[in-house]
């Protein structure tokens, strides 16, 4: 396999896992929980996927004698990644922004205090 080939077979699995995060992004903000089991199994997949398209990067480095038409492919591939991270980014804050959401009391949970109580602890601080 040419460097040009490796670049293209990693370029179509970041094509892959773009489409991914954009599904996670669209079921994070449609549902405001945690992924299902499902779109997290299929991002495991891509990811063993990604180390094996690497290791084939690797394994082809400099081989080639196409260099502009690799590197053109290879800024294609970069600014993937860059959108993946991106999106990767905003779905970790709508995580954590929904689990601590779910965590914190609403204001109709929160224990009342009878206000003669807080005038009593009033009185006593002056």
């Amino acid at each position: 396999m040419t460097s040009l080939q490796a670049l293209q077979l990693h370029q179509q699995l970041c094509d892959e896992l773009h489409e991914l995060a954009l599904a996670e992004n669209r079921f994070l903000q449609q549902h405001q929980r945690s992924p299902d089991p499902s779109l997290i199994e299929r991002k495991r997949a891509l990811s063993t996927r990604l180390d094996e398209t690497l290791a084939a990067l690797r394994s082809t480095a400099g081989t080639d004698a196409d260099r502009l038409a690799l590197r053109q492919a290879l800024d294609k591939a970069r600014s993937r990644v860059l959108q993946i991270l991106q999106l990767d980014k905003e779905n970790e804050q709508l995580l954590l922004r929904f689990s601590l959401s779910s965590v914190r009391p609403s204001a109709s949970q929160a224990p009342t205090v009878p206000p003669t109580m807080l005038q009593k602890i009033y009185e006593r601080h002056r």
